[in-house]
């Protein structure tokens, strides 16, 4: 796998100063942790799974989740269970067909309960290769024990390495009166399970649903007060540089044009600058404004990556996830200057780098430019977003 693979030699070369790096499953966890990026939620209903996990592939998607949970009707459930299995095994076929079997996107299948997990793998069979983990929905104290412990019984069957994804979404979470108790115990269960847990998933939608709230395409998740400040604690609790995880943003659910209320919050100076008006209107009338800026938001808050139901957004996503060239030249400063203190100039002239307080985001931005590159100096994510759109 390659982020920006999609891209031609000439056009790689034109955009990135040190291009992406190729990555596979048997990575280290931090790494693959950060090279979610986009992590592409499809319905386990969904008829052509298999054709869509393909294509969506080779158009840039490195990981997906066949969701078994909220995405499925209650009745609909073991029609679902029975064409994800179905479809995931078409894709594994295509995969050894085409001699590629070894070099999977990572696929994540979130799940109901910790029974399925045996199930669906018995039923796979052979085809079970091409899971990488299960996403953990309703993640707790009490629930946490018997789904990590599946999942770890599967990868003991298997002979190989399975990940967990849990999903912080449950209301004793939210509540004032529950929150920091709840979230303390469920990475007291978590350290317990390190080696398991790639990621941990942040589910605004459902915790909305604690307060009957829903963000409108205007707003972000950040202007909504109840789920910023729950963002905040988890980051506090599960995000820190001593022995943290990595923590994914939630997702972002509008994919159509509609209505607006506000003005576009994309600035115009970007896209003149690089002559690109026409993809700045583009962007707007798809909602992908609002997008934009939630990603930006997700990573001044420590969340990296993002869970999208849409493949127009894995785009967005991947293009502000690349190092800008003065981003790498100030880790790489702080980096080589190491943490004996002391401050210096950015090279840029426009910031004082900090070795001490500094380290631990050089470390991290050096990290997201190995697996998602560092763009020239003079591009930038408008460009980025422009060639992945003209795919």
């Amino acid at each position: 796998m390659r982020h920006f693979g999609f891209l031609t030699n000439a056009d790689r070369d034109r955009l990135f100063l040190r291009a992406p790096e190729p990555f596979d499953r048997d990575c280290e966890p931090t790494t693959l942790a950060v090279a979610l990026g986009a992590t592409l939620y499809c319905p386990g209903t969904r008829p052509a799974l298999a054709a869509d996990l393909a294509r969506r592939s080779a158009e840039g998607v490195v990981s997906f989740v066949v969701c078994l949970e909220d995405a499925v009707a209650d009745g609909d459930l073991p029609a679902a269970e029975r064409n994800a299995v179905e479809q995931l095994r078409s894709y594994a076929a295509t995969l050894a067909d085409s001699g590629s079997a070894g070099d999977p996107p990572m696929i994540f299948v979130r799940v109901r309960t910790a029974t399925q997990i045996p199930m669906l793998l018995n039923e796979l069979g052979d085809a079970a290769s091409v899971v990488s983990g299960f996403v953990l929905p309703k993640f707790t104290e009490e629930s946490g024990p018997e789904l990590l412990d599946a999942v770890m019984t599967a990868a003991d069957h298997l002979h190989r390495r399975l990940f967990a994804m849990p999903v912080l979404e449950s209301p004793e979470l939210i509540h004032a009166e529950t929150r920091v108790e709840s979230l303390l115990a469920v990475r007291g269960l978590l350290d317990k399970h390190r080696e398991v847990v790639l990621a941990v998933r942040v589910g605004a939608t459902d915790l909305a649903s604690a307060y009957g709230l829903r963000r409108s395409r205007d707003l972000t998740t950040y202007d909504v007060r109840l789920i910023a400040d729950i963002i905040g604690d988890i980051v506090n609790v599960f995000g820190r540089v001593d022995g943290g995880y990595v923590v994914t943003g939630p997702v972002w659910e509008y994919y159509a044009p509609s209505e607006r209320l506000f003005k576009p919050i994309l600035r115009e100076s970007p896209f003149v600058e690089h002559d690109e008006r026409r993809l700045r209107l583009r962007l707007i009338a798809n909602d992908l404004d609002g997008l934009i800026r939630e990603v930006t938001l997700d990573r001044a808050n420590g969340l990296t990556g993002k869970s999208v139901i849409h493949p127009s957004h894995v785009t967005a996503v991947h293009a502000l996830s690349v190092v800008s060239a003065e981003e790498y030249a100030d880790a790489t400063a702080i980096l080589t200057a190491g943490c004996t203190g002391g401050a210096a100039a950015s090279a840029y002239g426009n910031k004082m780098n900090e070795s001490k307080p500094h380290t631990a985001w050089a470390g991290r931005t050096a990290l997201r430019a190995g697996v998602f590159g560092v763009a020239r100096e003079d591009v930038s994510f408008v460009d980025l977003l422009g060639a992945g759109l003209e795919r």
